[in-house]
């Protein structure tokens, strides 16, 4: 999403742009210089009713064009009835016969989601890809500054929302004990990834291995990974994180792969993928809460020293 703000930053610098987010997502454009406004849906409190006063919010707005990046019936009921003169989402959007414009969405053939959505704005997509960005504030990056300041670091965020998009806590204590004693590590996540994290600290035996889980926020664990040697990350969101603000990162591929489009886009990154060809993965876009095999051998068979190629170069 924050591609498109930056096309559109590019494209006309003097139009205004309001973003529609999750409530907890915000935190993310707090300060972003190319949004006047971010309107915020309330999933789990009064979830319909706030959907509806959020369309009275949109239609009250008199916007000239609405645009949904997802292809679920609640923004493209949004989309659909926001009054816009121009109404704009994917072809696969429930509610995609109500919009002017309507983009196919093809998952697996290697486009880049990037690309994918700059194509609800654009038929001539930009080469080489608007990147994705971020704004950590100065207060962001003075909540980092004491830790990035005590000598060379790698991040690690081990955690995800799916089983099958997380390398498995035995292979992060593999890689923890594999790298170069000098280096600090730095555990990253949110509220419910403290606990994990906390526990992955504690078995690692290192003394320099330190959990800031639930303590910083999303923005300032981009800042802190900007600065990493590098960042370990899944399949999720801490690898847009780098993205967005050019972290070096070694993304780790479980049960799903590259080819969907989600891939990093750091100028430093690498992709990390099991060697062994399973008939069973990719088992699913967004992954499982158990492995459907039960043997999870997508994950098991990445070996630690793929992930220290990453950290070779260091001394």
């Amino acid at each position: 999403m924050t591609a498109l703000l930056e096309y559109l930053h590019q494209t006309a610098p003097a139009t205004p742009v309001d973003v529609l987010v999750r409530r907890g997502n915000e935190g993310l454009l707090a300060g972003h210089p190319h949004v006047r406004r971010v309107l915020i849906w309330d999933k789990k409190h009064r979830k319909y009713a706030a959907l509806w006063d959020l369309l009275s919010q949109i239609r009250a707005a008199r916007y000239g064009r609405v645009v949904t990046l997802q292809r679920f019936a609640s923004t493209g009921f949004l989309t659909a009835f926001s009054g816009a003169p121009a109404r704009i989402g994917f072809a696969k959007n429930p509610l995609s016969r109500f919009f002017t414009r309507r983009v196919p969405h093809v998952i697996g053939d290697g486009t880049h989601e990037v690309e994918r959505n700059l194509r609800l704005l654009t038929d001539a997509t930009p080469t080489p890809l608007v990147p994705p960005r971020l704004y950590p504030s100065a207060a962001d990056e003075a909540t980092v500054a004491p830790y990035a300041a005590a000598g060379p670091y790698v991040c690690l965020a081990p955690t995800s929302v799916w089983f099958t998009k997380q390398y498995p806590e035995a292979k992060w204590l593999e890689l923890l004990a594999a790298l170069p004693a000098g280096l600090r590590v730095y555990l990253l996540g949110g509220p419910p990834d403290v606990a994990a994290c906390e526990r992955l600290a504690a078995a690692s035996g290192r003394a320099n291995v330190i959990s800031l889980a639930g303590k910083i926020g999303l923005l300032a664990s981009a800042a802190l990974m900007r600065g990493a040697v590098m960042s370990y990350v899944n399949d999720s969101a801490p690898m847009h994180l780098c993205s967005a603000v050019d972290a070096p990162v070694t993304a780790v591929f479980c049960s799903t792969v590259p080819a969907f489009g989600f891939g990093p886009l750091s100028s430093v990154s690498f992709v990390v993928e099991t060697r062994e060809k399973l008939d069973c993965r990719p088992c699913g876009l967004h992954g499982h809460a158990a492995c459907p095999r039960g043997h999870f051998r997508c994950a098991y068979g990445i070996e630690v020293g793929q992930l220290l190629n990453s950290v070779s170069s260091y001394q």
